[in-house]
């Protein structure tokens, strides 16, 4: 199953955010620390290195990944030209602090009242760029919530007389090129759950965790894992929380629901859903599975043009 979600007030955010590109000076990128590069939006990357504008690449939630996982992470994304890495919690105050001074050697020659440090936060839907947006202005001047999406409307706002902050909404692609990128999105809440089947993310997501971190697992359901898949492990949740339905079915739905919020909460413990090296393995598999069908094809096409040469002879 291929996961899209692009509401429609996304394309017109898209269009303000590429005309808001020419007036600001950092683009401060919020990403889920769990999935960086599955979070990150390819549309971003091309708005801002059109206008050549510098990046600081927030990995949030970063209080819910593995560290180790992080460290991986933020030495990938420093390497990239253009580009500073931090990882942070937006809901810890001191974390939030340090982001205005992050930003300010990204652009040196933006540091005075005549000329205030112009950023713009930018991110996909429900990574936490609200949070920020609050965290920085000390008041709530933006919609939180737990659904993506909230925001649907830009917000320009001066956070002191040398600095002022846009804040866009969440904007997804129209396309994602990865199934797994899609699961992993909507495992971590960043698309509707109009566009997704809880189950299947939840199998999906159930993979992950026991290829990843089978002692958590194993640790929060009080269970044995060994042989256990995604879809069995669900079946596993199920038995252990009780979720039946009436005449005493498995209540398959509402464990896979269990499953992602406990993921989501942080409650199985300190997971990432990738790493730079499982997201080089997955497009290279990608593009072998492609390479293959485009012979397969091209094979098919070859016989039949063999066998029509064949009739006509």
């Amino acid at each position: 199953m291929s996961i899209q979600w692009f509401p429609g007030h996304m394309t017109s955010a898209r269009k303000k955010a590429a005309e808001s590109m020419e007036r600001i000076d950092v683009v401060i990128e919020v990403l889920d620390a769990r999935l960086p590069e599955a979070s990150c939006n390819p549309m971003i990357r091309e708005l801002r290195v059109h206008r050549q504008r510098p990046c600081l690449k927030i990995l949030n939630k970063a209080d819910l990944a593995d560290p180790a996982v992080t460290a991986q992470w933020l030495a990938h994304f420093n390497a990239q030209k253009g580009v500073h890495a931090v990882a942070l919690s937006c809901k810890k105050p001191g974390d939030v602090a340090k982001v205005v001074g992050l930003c300010r050697p990204l652009a040196p020659h933006r540091n005075d009242r005549l000329k205030p440090l112009r950023m713009m936060i930018m991110g996909i839907p429900n990574v936490g760029k609200s949070t920020l947006m609050n965290a920085l202005l000390k008041k709530r001047v933006a919609k939180v919530g737990d659904e993506p999406a909230v925001t649907k409307t830009q917000q320009v706002l001066d956070l002191s007389p040398t600095a002022t902050l846009i804040d866009t909404p969440g904007m997804m692609w129209p396309k994602i090129a990865y199934d797994s990128d899609g699961y992993m999105l909507a495992a971590s809440h960043a698309i509707g759950r109009n566009a997704v089947i809880d189950e299947a993310v939840a199998n999906f997501l159930g993979d992950v965790l026991l290829a990843r971190y089978p002692a958590l697992v194993a640790a929060r359901y009080k269970l044995s894992v060994d042989g256990l898949d995604g879809p069995a492990l669900v079946e596993a949740i199920a038995r252990r929380r009780g979720c039946l339905l009436k005449g005493g079915g498995l209540d398959i739905e509402k464990a896979s629901l269990i499953l992602l919020q406990e993921y989501r909460d942080g409650a199985i413990g300190r997971v990432s859903l990738e790493s730079p090296d499982s997201r080089a393995a997955m497009l290279l598999a990608h593009a072998e599975a492609e390479a293959a069908r485009l012979a397969a094809k091209e094979a098919a096409f070859e016989a039949d043009r063999e066998s029509d040469a064949e009739r006509e002879e």
